[in-house]
């Protein structure tokens, strides 16, 4: 198949938890003909919507992995990416973002802007990804998106404007008022496939007028011609659609939609809007990284042309029964079913044995794909992130953002076959999913998975049981602590051994600082050849290896800053692994004097409660040591936003739902690392002790 890159939407579908993200997708899919039959999330049928296509999706009513589907709508070939809401599995969403070109923001008409919302818009401006934003279930009690799009200009900065009102909310929601055309817009047949257009109701005229004018006001700011159209009398709608689609893509505007997905009201007008505010490949600005000699680490922007050599990312992988599934988005260039490209991370060669187009969890064999298309590859063997090159073409696409994981726990095989099993799955896992880590506990020979938080760990625990039939015991959750040190040490050590045959040496002088600029930073001022050059990266080694295991609680340290300064050698007696040794135990001896200190992750926790169990709700949070940002009320909810040690945070899920009799709910991220209270590292200290005396 051939594109014109005009006709060419890459979007992606994000939102807070329980917007209707998934649900909003499974009518998009029906609307164009992709499927004939509608199925809910937590549907009666027991069939589950499309793209939850995880038994673990469909049983819990959540998306945990980001699926992907097209469509065609009029004429057009529109790519979607429907990403998790939870914020435990927010690399879907960041990986998705890297990839699309625009994106739908879903709100809930009555939760409005809620703290997952802010989060992905977070992101979404990262990725400097075009939005529109839909306001979704409107017939619900209480949906006012009114209220919801004046949040989108004070909670998010957007220059949030209605370009729809609705016809009755609630109950009586019955369709949407298009303030272009200035036509009520209804949602007939049984699935309300069937549009019909009819004048605006007389109790909405005045209402609409005001509107209108606003959303003329805001989109003639990106149009010159617009402007002058109102001062003569009433622009066209083309040229209103060219200003809103103008402001859309300079980010500076956000149109808003609305409807109800699970009433099937208002997705259609949703899927025009996105043909016609969001950008195709080629309005969007990708830039590469120059990989040869010469041009090293110079950007530039790719064409987009399908006659240019390849240039694609491969942004998920999944491992399935058939072997590694890549999805890649091409940049430009083409891809053709035998083609040989290079890995430009590994320099490896990678032949191309079969493309496939994804709808969820099917797919659909394809011979060729060019520039601007997401599509996946089989058999290919290779990172989330890596680049795939045109022999002769050296260049890397700018990889994602991968936050560190936060929570770990140790999981032990009840036998043989399960230890086996166990492997497999943790090899699958990692791969797939860059923020879900393994390590050994040296002491304990215990296997270590870390993650982002508790649901992250449960899905991947409970994946293993059912897919690899791997039984296994887990421990209680650990936190991600990190050490540091509080103020700066001058060190030097010489390492001197006399083995019998050639010796060891290696002398080492210089500084030791906290940095809070990065995690480790190595600084070279050795002048005269004190140190030969060809032992300066062993001392650099040296010391990377010492910060992987604090003195003070065992854990990594972070935020350090080497100066090297002076140092000697000897002829015979100097070798690389001397000076790796020597850094290494200049680290460990001089330790001590630098103050060292613990620090603990802080999360920030957002609590929506009804204000009846504000009080509640508060205690539970300062019983956890958590630092209140602030309180907001909105129509009876209240929200409060904290900083709150992680480590305080395990089993919260419970606590807030007995107190408020189930009825608030809480968000939960990383925010940053903080030192600990000095009774909390001394407690942390004195477990590490009785630890290390046992032999753990």
């Amino acid at each position: 198949m051939s594109f014109d890159l005009g006709m060419v939407r890459n979007i992606g579908i994000s939102a807070h938890i329980d917007s209707g993200k998934t649900t909003l997708t499974e009518r998009i899919l029906f609307y164009s003909n992709r499927i004939h039959a509608i199925h809910e999330v937590r549907g009666k049928d027991g069939v589950g919507a499309t793209m939850d296509s995880m038994e673990l999706e469909r049983e819990r009513g959540i998306t945990i992995a980001s699926a992907a589907t097209h469509v065609d709508w009029e004429g057009h070939h529109i790519n979607i990416i429907d990403t998790p809401g939870h914020v435990d599995f927010t690399i879907e969403v960041e990986r998705s973002l890297r990839v699309l070109d625009g994106a739908v923001l879903i709100l809930c008409s009555v939760a409005g802007v809620q703290s997952q919302s802010i989060t992905v818009d977070r992101q979404m401006k990262r990725y400097k990804v075009p939005r529109i934003a839909f306001v979704n279930k409107c017939d619900r009690s209480g949906a006012n998106p009114f209220r919801v799009t004046e949040q989108l200009s004070e909670k998010l900065g957007h220059n949030a404007v209605m370009i729809q009102i609705p016809i009755g909310l609630e109950a009586d929601h019955d369709g949407i008022v298009d303030l272009v055309t200035m036509k009520a817009v209804y949602f007939d047949g049984e699935n309300g496939e069937v549009l019909r257009e009819e004048e605006i109701p007389a109790n909405l005229l005045p209402e609409a007028e005001t509107r209108r004018e606003m959303l003329l006001d805001a989109a003639s700011m990106f149009s010159e011609e617009m402007m002058e159209a109102m001062l003569e009398g009433s622009p066209s709608e083309e040229m209103i659609h060219e200003a809103i689609r103008k402001g859309t893509l300079d980010q500076e505007l956000t149109p808003v939609l609305l409807g109800s997905a699970y009433k099937n009201k208002g997705v259609q007008k949703l899927m025009n809007a996105v043909l016609r505010y969001l950008p195709n490949p080629t309005e969007v600005v990708n830039e590469a990284i120059h990989l040869e000699k010469g041009k090293e680490g110079d950007s530039f922007r790719v064409s987009n042309d399908p006659g240019d050599p390849l240039l694609s990312l491969a942004f998920k992988l999944e491992d399935g029964q058939y072997g590694q599934l890549t999805y890649i988005r091409i940049y430009q260039g083409s891809l053709i079913k035998g083609d040989t490209v290079i890995n430009s991370r590994s320099g490896q060669k990678v032949k191309i044995g079969r493309l496939v187009r994804m709808h969820a969890d099917k797919m659909e064999d394809i011979d060729k794909a060019e520039a601007g298309d997401i599509i996946a590859l089989f058999g290919v063997d290779c990172a989330s992130g890596d680049s795939f090159c045109a022999p002769g073409l050296e260049a890397s696409m700018a990889s994602m953002f991968v936050p560190e994981p936060v929570i770990s726990l140790s999981v032990k095989p009840e036998d043989k076959k399960s230890q086996d099993n166990m492997s497999k799955a943790l090899q699958r896992f990692t791969k797939e999913d860059p923020t879900f880590r393994v390590g050994t506990n040296e002491e304990t020979g215990d296997t270590i998975i870390q993650g982002m938080g508790e649901l992250h760990l449960e899905v991947y625990i409970e994946r293993m049981k059912r897919e690899y039939k791997a039984t296994v015991e887990v421990s209680p959750p650990q936190v991600a602590y990190r050490e540091t040190i509080s103020r700066s040490i001058d060190f030097d050590y010489t390492h001197k051994k006399q083995t019998g045959g050639s010796g060891q040496y290696g002398k080492v002088v210089g500084r030791i600082e906290p940095s809070e600029d990065t995690d480790f930073e190595f600084v070279n001022d050795v002048t005269g050849g004190n140190i030969p050059t060809e032992y300066i990266s062993a001392v650099e080694k040296g010391f990377k290896s010492a910060l992987e295991k604090g003195m003070t609680i065992g854990a990594p340290v972070t935020g350090i800053r080497v100066i090297l300064q002076d140092g000697n050698s000897h002829a015979v007696d100097s070798s690389d692994m001397a000076f790796m040794t020597a850094a290494r135990n200049a680290f460990r001896e001089y330790y001590q004097k630098g103050k060292p200190r613990v620090l603990e992750p802080l999360m920030l926790v957002s609590v929506e409660t009804p204000r009846e169990f504000q009080g509640d709700a508060m205690g539970t949070l300062m019983q956890r040591r958590a630092i209140v940002l602030g309180t907001t009320e909105d129509e009876g909810f209240i929200r409060m936003d904290a900083e709150v040690p992680l480590a305080e945070m395990f089993g919260y899920a419970t606590v807030l739902r007995s107190v408020t009799q189930g009825k608030a709910s809480f968000t939960m991220e990383f925010k940053r690392y903080s030192p600990a209270p000095a009774q909390v590292a001394e407690d942390l200290h004195k477990e590490y002790l009785e630890k290390r005396k046992e032999g753990k």
